[in-house]
This record gives structure tokens, C-alpha cells and sequence, in this order.
């Protein structure tokens, strides 16, 4: 059944066209994700969906009756909003319910009223049961949102936009139209946010840069493409983003090979034709006006990817940065306390934990803005320092495009210069576009801007904070790749689990009451590594030192203690297995290869089965 049509909807801005008569459907419990470049106009569509802005042209139906929720990127309350009252509102359909329920109950009449009554049963069950204050308390707490009766409007950021995800979550609506819900979210929260998601009955339509939380969530990916290029309009692809991916691939290599085969067409059409009148005698009318139409028509032009390069930079010295004893306190409030650190060229430390846990501190600490209240911080002496801030301050909205990344007509590229038009066309940014003032940029846009500004320092340490907030998924593979190759050291602050995997050496995890401990390893690694709640009996690893190796279980059979004694090894072994896999599948020649994409990716699926099972195995034998 379907819950929603938008049909011929157009909308321009000026002499930009977002939309040309495109058509949107999503039937009772899909689970939809749009995707597509930053500017591309996802977040507008979203709103047009949601009702919360009018196309130029199109029609918008809905299924009678139907409930939707819009959760925009920045949630907007009303004045004198609370946290009280916002649920409140959330609930009030479950509320109405039970006043009715209660109602009935108290004057049950004939079959026409237990007929209502179950009907009554079965809403409020789906719409979260009886005891709607503990639920609501539940809710927020795990958000935690533990400031029941405070003011939305003093809240931070952070806070407001877990209000509004528990609002969201609590109408529980027919439809839930959802942008970029993981922003301020830690990794821990987003991994629940997901299941609590995928517990929901009714639709979903999803933007995120989160691809584990999108992967695991939607059953269809629907890509936004602007009007002009290849793919122009939407375009819809079933199953998982991954088997998008596969699907957006094969796609681009069929277009390329019919592309190939209509210009091997139009030369010999243009040759016939440059026969002259003769030709024009023996051969027919019609082919005549094929052959025009055929080389009117605007061939296939594979999609042009936003190019994220680095400036050349001095080579670092052995020791990058070096911390010892390093404490931090605000008053009475220990931040963390005893961080011993070093960095070395090549390494990429992710700071990984709560909101408010201390992260940014440390990195302020650790590149000398903040004085440590205990302990020493030491740069090394070819340390140079490009420091990306979240909060994005560093763009002038009243500049261009063009004098925002550089001031020169010439950008330093390593050994040679570049037309700064020609590095900003290479960035997503076409010289009309290069003209506009930074204001008119859409927040991904500017977030790919001070990338590149960055990447210009020709620093050899790259200080990234939140760097993954609003970019598209095509950016933000071009941004992995980059950090992966590059020369330097990279400290980085993110809760994007998927970036974790791909960018991360290892893991500075904040464990609360001031412990910070260093993981070797991604994401996955510190999943495995990383102590439980119910393990904590266990000993916990010293602060910023390496997680300890498995000991050794005297218990064990002869046979049982071999295997756990080489059990390092193979894990290492598999882990670098398929990370050469990884890599081989990331190299751009392959991306075009349909049959080889397929073989590395099925060689890939089981390479990760193998380090899954090693490491079960690793834990079954007391590892």
C-alpha cells in the first residue's frame, strides 16, 4: 500500500534547477535511503516530502489518515518548549488513546464496543504500550537526556538534537523522515539509535553519512542527481547501500560500453554523410535523420567525483607529539588524568567516546592551546600543525568560493602549480559556482571547502575534528582514501564507526572518571578488544597503553594450547589478509571492472569471516 506519491515535482532557485519533474513513492514499511552528492538537493527533498516546503510545480498524496514525523538536521522547538512537554506532544496520540481505553472500559456496552476495545489494544501496543512515562524516562535516559523539566532553547546543540530523535522515536509514525539523525551522536548511541530503528513498524526515509547505520536500516537507495548530469533526476536502486554500490558500478561500466558503441556509430555516420550528395542519393531519408538526431543527442560522461588533494609537506621528525602525565581539569571536574602519548609519522589516532568526555580538550592539550594542568606536551621539531574545527569558523560568508580555498590565481601542488578554477572544478565546484558568496553554500559544500583550505597549509599533521558531519558518501570516500596515503600523522576526533574502520591505527578511547586508554586497531578491532560493562571484575588496561595480550589458559588441552598460542599470528595473518583485499577492491582501475569487483568482494566476505571466526575462537579458548 502506498503511503506516499510526489509526482512532477520541479523546483529551481534562480537559474539553478534542483528538480525537473521527478516522482517519489515509498509504500507502507519501506525502509528508503537518499543519496547523493552535497548541493544535490537531498535535505530540499526531504522538506518538500515532510511538507515543509512547496515545490514550483508537482502533487503531493498521502495515504488517508496517515502520520508522519520529519526530524530536520537542526530541530526547531517552539518557544518556552521543554523536554517535559516536547514529549508530551510526542505521545499525544498514545495519550488520547488511553483516555479513550480507559473510557470504554469503565462502560463496556455491546460487541460494537469490544470490537473498539481491541482495536484500542492493538494501537496502543504499537504505539509503545501502557506505562508511557517509563518509557519516555527509558528513552531519554539512554539518549542521555536526564534534565526532564529544563528548557529546550538552553540546552547545547547536542542535547536539543536528542530530544528530538526521542520525540521522534516516541510518536512512533506511520512514515519517520530522518536527516542526518547521527549528527552529534556518539558511536555507542548511534549503534543503539540503529536498532531501535530497525525495531520500528511503520516507513522510513533516511539521509546519513553513516554507512554501517544506513546499510543496516533501508531496503531501497533512492540517488539524488542534479539536473545536467548523466543520471539526471532520481534514480532507484533495491536492497542495501552495498548492494547499491554494486548495482551504481555495473551500471556506469554498461553506460560507458554503450557509449562506446554509440560515438563507434556516429563516426561512420560521418563519414557516410561526408560522402555528399551521391550518398544522399543511395541511401535513405530516414538514416539521414538518425544519424543528425544521433549526433544532437548529449552522450554518456561518467560522473565527475569531488578530488580532494594535500599541498606538499616537510618531513616529520621520529616523534610527531609526545605526552607524559598529561592531566586536565576544569575545577573540581577531572577531564582526564595521567595520558601518556607519543605519535609517529604514519600514525592515525581516532579519539573516540561520549560527548563531553574530553576529546577536543585533549587535542587542544596536545597541540599546546591549552596548558595541561599536570604533565608535559612536546612537539617534534618539523611538526607543523593543520587543525580542522567542527564548530567551522574559519570560513567568511561574505567571501567567494574561489578567495575562500585560496588567495592566489595559482594553487601549490606539490611540485607544480594549478589554475585555482581547475583545483576548485576538481572539488565538486564549477567556475559558476565559484563566484558565489560561501553563504549560499549548502553544509556539506562548506564543509568540503575548509577540507581543501586545509589540505593547502602543507602540514604534515592533520588535526580533524568532526570532519564527517554533513559530507556526501562519495566525499567521504575520497577523504578515506586521502588520509590512508598521506605521508604524515593524523589525529582525529569521530564518532562515524565505518570512517573508524578505514582511516583508524588506533583507538584513544575515553572510559570515564578521567581513563584514557590507546587501542591498536580500528574500530572493529577496539569492538573486540574494548572491556564489557559485565566484565568489570576484569582488570582494565592502563591509561593510553596498548590493550593487553590474551593470557595464556593453563586449563587448556595440549592441542588447545598450541592453537591458542598461534592464535596472534593468525589473526594478524587474516587481518592482513583483508586488509589487502581492502585496498585492491579501493584501487581506481578496479572500480570498473564489474566481474573483478565481484571476486575481491566475495574473496572480502570471507576474509572478514575468517577474522570473525579466529576471533570467537581466540575467545572460546580464554584468549
Amino acid at each position: 500500500m502506498t503511503l506516499l506519491r510526489a509526482a512532477d515535482v520541479s523546483l529551481s532557485f534562480g537559474s539553478r534547477t534542483l528538480f525537473d519533474r521527478v516522482e517519489v513513492v515509498i509504500e507502507e514499511g519501506e525502509r528508503v535511503g537518499l543519496v547523493g552528492l552535497n548541493g544535490s538537493g537531498k535535505s530540499t527533498l526531504m522538506r518538500i516530502l515532510a511538507g515543509e516546503q512547496k515545490p514550483d510545480t508537482g502533487t503531493l498524496q498521502r495515504q488517508r489518515g496517515m502520520r508522519w514525523t520529519y526530524l530536520p538536521q537542526e530541530p526547531v522547538f517552539p518557544p518556552g518548549a521543554t523536554v517535559a512537554s516536547e514529549v508530551e506532544v510526542a505521545q499525544s496520540v498514545l495519550r488520547a488513546a488511553l483516555t479513550e481505553h480507559a473510557a470504554l472500559s469503565a462502560s463496556l456496552g455491546g460487541e460494537k464496543d469490544l470490537a473498539r476495545l481491541a482495536a484500542l489494544d492493538a494501537q496502543i501496543e504499537r504505539l509503545g504500550g501502557w506505562d508511557t512515562a517509563h518509557h519516555a524516562r527509558k528513552l531519554l535516559d539512554r539518549l542521555d537526556v536526564k534534565v526532564w523539566d529544563a528548557k529546550v532553547a538552553e540546552l547545547s546543540g547536542g542535547q536539543r538534537k536528542r530530544v528530538a530523535i526521542a520525540k521522534a522515536l516516541l510518536s512512533r509514525p506511520d512514515l519517520l523522515l530522518l536527516d542526518e539523525p547521527t549528527n552529534h551522536l556518539d558511536a555507542d548511541t548511534t549503534a543503539w539509535l540503529e536498532e531501535e530503528l530497525d525495531a520500528l513498524s511503520g516507513a522510513l526515509l533516511l539521509v546519513t553519512h553513516d554507512r554501517y547505520f544506513l546499510d543496516g536500516l533501508v531496503d531501497r537507495i533512492v540517488e539524488v542527481n542534479a539536473p545536467h548530469t548523466a543520471d539526471a533526476g532520481l534514480k532507484s536502486y533495491p536492497g542495501t547501500y552495498e548492494t547499491y554500490l554494486e548495482q551504481k558500478l555495473a551500471h556506469l561500466e554498461e553506460s560507458e560500453v554503450h557509449e562506446h558503441k554509440r560515438q563507434r556509430w556516429i563516426a561512420q555516420e560521418v563519414a557516410w554523410l561526408r560522402k555528399g550528395v551521391e550518398a544522399r542519393r543511395t541511401k535513405s531519408k530516414a538514416r539521414i535523420e538518425r544519424a543528425q538526431k544521433l549526433l544532437a543527442e548529449r552522450g554518456f560522461v561518467r560522473p565527475k567525483v569531488p578530488e580532494l588533494q594535500v599541498a606538499q609537506a616537510p618531513r616529520l621528525s621520529q616523534t610527531v607529539i609526545e605526552a607524559k602525565g598529561v592531566s586536565q581539569a576544569f575545577g573540581d571536574k577531572v577531564v582526564f588524568s595521567g595520558v601518556d602519548l607519543i605519535v609517529q609519522p604514519g600514525e592515525r589516532v581516532a579519539f573516540l567516546g561520549p560527548n563531553g568526555a574530553g576529546k577536543t580538550t585533549l587535542v587542544r592539550t596536545l597541540l599546546g592551546e591549552l596548558p595541561p594542568a599536570k604533565g608535559t606536551v612536546v612537539l617534534g621539531p618539523r611538526t607543523k600543525v593543520a587543525y580542522y574545527d567542527q564548530q567551522r569558523l574559519a570560513l567568511d560568508d561574505d567571501a567567494t568560493v574561489a578567495d575562500a580555498v585560496w588567495h592566489e590565481e595559482w594553487v601549490p601542488l606539490g611540485d607544480q602549480k594549478v589554475r585555482r578554477a581547475d583545483y576548485l572544478d576538481d572539488l565538486g565546484f564549477p567556475v559558476p559556482s565559484q563566484r558565489a558568496k560561501v553563504s549560499s553554500l549548502s553544509g556539506g559544500e562548506r564543509n568540503r571547502l575548509l577540507l581543501a583550505r586545509l589540505f593547502l597549509e602543507g602540514a604534515n599533521v592533520l588535526v580533524l575534528d568532526e570532519p564527517t558531519n554533513d559530507l556526501d558518501l562519495v566525499t567521504l570516500n575520497q577523504l578515506e582514501r586521502l588520509l590512508r596515503t598521506f605521508a604524515g600523522a593524523v589525529l582525529l576526533v569521530t564518532h562515524d564507526r565505518y570512517f573508524l574502520d578505514k582511516v583508524a591505527t588506533s583507538i584513544l578511547a575515553f572510559e570515564g572518571d578521567g581513563k584514557v586508554v590507546r587501542y591498536e586497531g580500528n574500530w572493529s578491532m577496539y569492538q573486540r578488544l574494548r572491556p564489557r560493562k559485565v566484565e568489570s571484575a576484569a582488570p582494565a588496561p592502563k591509561a593510553a597503553a596498548p590493550a593487553p595480550a590474551p593470557k595464556k589458559n593453563t586449563r587448556l588441552s595440549y592441542k588447545d594450547q598450541r592453537e591458542l598460542d598461534g592464535m596472534e599470528a593468525a589473526i594478524e595473518a587474516a587481518e592482513a589478509k583483508k586488509a589487502a583485499l581492502e585496498a585492491e577492491l579501493e584501487q581506481p582501475g578496479v572500480a570498473t571492472q564489474a566481474s573483478k569487483v565481484a571476486e575481491l568482494s566475495a574473496a572480502l566476505e570471507k576474509a572478514t569471516a575468517e577474522v570473525d571466526r579466529l576471533y570467537a575462537r581466540w575467545q572460546e579458548l580464554g584468549g
